[in-house]
This record gives structure tokens, C-alpha cells and sequence, in this order.
């Protein structure tokens, strides 16, 4: 399958302990949910290949731990980053205010500008949810039924592949070319995603 993967992208998901980041990584990566999943230590990581508009490209997600104590860990895996997936838990205010604190976290140690941001905020099959007002750079999901997850994903590597000085020079030397803009835009997921 490697011979038909147009490039690899580094993939980063960000955020506040307990946002569900590990839960939307295995819904995504393996289709599991585990309600009882430990927190993640330092930093897990997982690979996937996807189709985005008749392109496939090898996705290395790189999962960081939350708590305050592995900060000092996660500065190295900024680095190469393409698209970063920042959580919030849609049930908890405070992991949406503090998302400023990873944004500022991403802008220090990050080695690219133009990388590609989205929101995420997770948890939306609970009853109580948050009302967040953030203009439509917003995708809203739930690890746990699968709303959402798997266009989460492929909306950000559809925004960093239409960005080709973020991927370029990690391609493979053949001449795959992008989907049609009008396909593009007439394909989608059904308008639970943005980016930022």
C-alpha cells in the first residue's frame, strides 16, 4: 500500500487531561472505544493510512499527555508537525480556556507556521454540554459513538494536502495530483467540521 501513498503527515492531538484525546486516537486508529482508558503517559502514537479525495497518505498521529508534569516531553514531538487536532471536552468550560495555553505551547516550539489547526470538541453524546462560541473553526465529535471522528481527521488532511509547502517535500516522486476543488466541496462531511 505504501506505493499508492502520496506522503506521511505528523499529526498532533493536543489538550487539557481527561478531554477524551486517546478516545478519538483508538476511534480512530482501531474503532474501539474503552471507557475505563488510563491516561496516557508522555506520549503515545499511532499510524493510519486514508483516502482524502482520491489521495492516500500515511498519517503518524502523535498523542500527548495532558497532565501539567509531561509538559516538558511534548516540546520535541512540535517538531515537523503538519496539522495539529486541538480537544476540549464540550461538558467542561475550563479544557476550552485552556486551549489558549496549548496554542501559545504550539507557537513556541512548533518549526512551522502555516500548519494546519482544528478545534475538537469531544464528549458531545453527554447530556450536559457547554455552549462555545468560536466562529465556525469548530468540529464537534464523540469517541465514543463515532460522531464525527473519522471527518475530524480526514477534514484536516484535506486542508493540509490543499497546502502542498506543508507536504511537498515529504511525497513520494510521483505525479498523483489533487481531486477537483468543486468535488472537493461537494463531498465533505456532512458540515461537522472546520478548521482553523
Amino acid at each position: 500500500m505504501d506505493d499508492d501513498v502520496l506522503t506521511t503527515l505528523k499529526i498532533l492531538i493536543i489538550g487539557e487531561s481527561g478531554v477524551g484525546k486517546s478516545s478519538l486516537l483508538l476511534r480512530f486508529t482501531d474503532d474501539t472505544f474503552d471507557p475505563d482508558l488510563a491516561a496516557t503517559i508522555g506520549v503515545d502514537f499511532k499510524v493510519k493510512t486514508i483516502a482524502v479525495d482520491g489521495n492516500s497518505a500515511k498519517l503518524a498521529i502523535w498523542d500527548t499527555a495532558g497532565q501539567e508534569r509531561f509538559r516538558t516531553l511534548t516540546p520535541s514531538y512540535y517538531r515537523g508537525a503538519q496539522g495539529v487536532i486541538l480537544v476540549y471536552d464540550v461538558t467542561k468550560r475550563d479544557t476550552f480556556t485552556r486551549l489558549e495555553n496549548w496554542l501559545n505551547e504550539l507557537e513556541t516550539y512548533c518549526t512551522r507556521n502555516d500548519l494546519v489547526k482544528m478545534l475538537v470538541g469531544n464528549k458531545i453524546d453527554k447530556e450536559v454540554g457547554v455552549p462555545v462560541h468560536c466562529g465556525s473553526y469548530l468540529s464537534e465529535a464523540s469517541a465514543k459513538t463515532r460522531d464525527g471522528v473519522q471527518c475530524a481527521f480526514e477534514e484536516l488532511v484535506e486542508k493540509i494536502l490543499q497546502t502542498p509547502g506543508l507536504w511537498e517535500s515529504n511525497a513520494q516522486p510521483r505525479g498523483v495530483q489533487l481531486g477537483d476543488q468543486e468535488q472537493r466541496a461537494a463531498g465533505g462531511c456532512g458540515g461537522y467540521c472546520s478548521v482553523l
